[in-house]
């Protein structure tokens, strides 16, 4: 409600005349009198002034917040959730079948390369070793008989007592007795690796899972479960996804995915419990093909575990910086979107005029980076540029 309409409203309440009045001086009021025509003036008067008052307000420039546009560096930070593995994961499974006999580790303890955890029963894998060690020497045996017989064999052709054919049978015995030792030298082998694989040892150094199973358990190679998994978690493998478009945008900063992983800023790890992992991590690996599915792209980072807090099959935060230098950045509240644009107030001759700017597509959820639009020097509109209008004055 304006000043005008406001003294429109009380103009009856200023010229009241009673009603009885009107009546009793009916001839009077037909033409005006002295005091009719001073209240008109008067009127006239106060809403010519009220009304040059409010268009005078009406030009008044407002003042908002404005900054003037300048560079300065930025890092972003961009999370994505990850799963945790140990750098090598290892499921121990039996070479032969057998009872377990005995358990020579714990659950969750730290083994090392080549240490027995479990052995199977022995009896039968040393009989086995030693029938093939007695064929080995039987067959030995049978060789030093037919190298005898053909060498003397081979002795009485040269004196002409026996035929070509008597030594050629010689010779091919005695073949065949080599080819006999060969057989059972292979026999022996089989059966003393199957002895050393009934005590089942850690292929790497790491930590112990769980164990399902207990002494007097028959196992075999084609159990579904493990005897045990062993973790070497002394590094961690942290495997995340980015969107391919990111990914391509990466790769073209950096030139290829050799420079993007050698030059990479390092990342930072968040756990479940919102604890901020305290060592650093180098991206390690990039996938080299893109989800059909899902359009992502699997990286992979690698974390130093000397403290052991990180566990295989964990889950955390990724926290990828993204360095920006020399950029022009502006507060949020300083934009409104209109038709899927972004635009800024710029004050050009003190008056606001809208601009249409280009983000660039990651922010910190305060500040945006303007990639086209705006020039150093601009002065802009620094908030609630939502309800403002082109064209107001603005006084900084």
């Amino acid at each position: 409600m304006n000043y005008c309409k406001i003294i429109t409203i009380f103009v009856p309440d200023l010229l009241f005349i009673p009603i009885k009045t009107i009546q009793t001086r009916r001839q009077d009021m037909k033409r005006p009198t002295f005091s009719t025509a001073l209240a008109a003036l008067f009127l006239t008067a106060v809403l010519a002034v009220a009304c040059d008052g409010e268009k005078q307000k009406s030009h008044e420039a407002v003042q908002y917040q404005t900054m003037v546009v300048g560079q300065k560096d930025m890092t972003l930070d961009r999370q994505y959730s990850a799963r945790l593995t140990g750098r090598q994961i290892v499921e121990v499974r039996p070479q032969v079948s057998g009872c377990i006999t005995r358990i020579l580790t714990g659950e969750g303890e730290a083994v090392r390369k080549g240490q027995t955890l479990f052995v199977i029963d022995q009896v039968p894998y040393r009989a086995a070793l030693e029938v093939a060690v007695a064929a080995r020497k039987s067959a030995e045996a049978r060789l030093a008989t037919a190298r005898m017989n053909y060498e003397n064999e081979t002795k009485l052709k040269e004196g002409l007592v026996v035929s070509d054919v008597s030594v050629e049978t010689m010779r091919n015995a005695l073949l065949e007795a080599e080819a006999a030792l060969a057989q059972a030298r292979a026999q022996e082998v089989n059966a003393r690796n199957n002895l050393s694989y009934t005590e089942v040892k850690s292929p790497v150094s790491g930590v112990a899972s769980m164990i399902p199973w207990h002494v007097g358990s028959l196992v075999s190679s084609s159990i579904s479960e493990p005897l045990v998994t062993v973790a070497d978690d002394s590094e961690m493998y942290v495997y995340f996804s980015i969107g391919e478009n990111q990914a391509l945008d990466l790769i073209s900063q950096y030139g290829s995915i050799a420079e993007f992983m050698s030059k990479a800023p390092a990342v930072s790890l968040r756990l479940n419990n919102g604890q901020e992992y305290d060592e650093q991590g180098r991206i390690s690996a990039v996938s080299g093909t893109v989800d059909a599915q899902t359009g992502a792209v699997t990286l992979r980072a690698t974390f130093p575990n000397a403290s052991g807090l990180l566990h295989h099959g964990g889950s955390a935060t990724v926290v990828v910086p993204t360095h920006r230098t020399d950029c022009i950045v502006i507060p949020q509240e300083a934009t409104y979107e209109l038709q899927n644009r972004m635009f800024v107030y710029r004050v050009v001759d003190g008056k606001t005029k809208a601009t249409a700017v280009t983000l660039y597509p990651q922010n910190n959820g305060r500040e945006y980076i303007v990639e086209e639009g705006l020039s150093l020097g601009d002065t802009i509109i620094a908030e609630g540029a939502g309800l403002l209008r082109e064209g107001i004055d603005v006084a900084p």
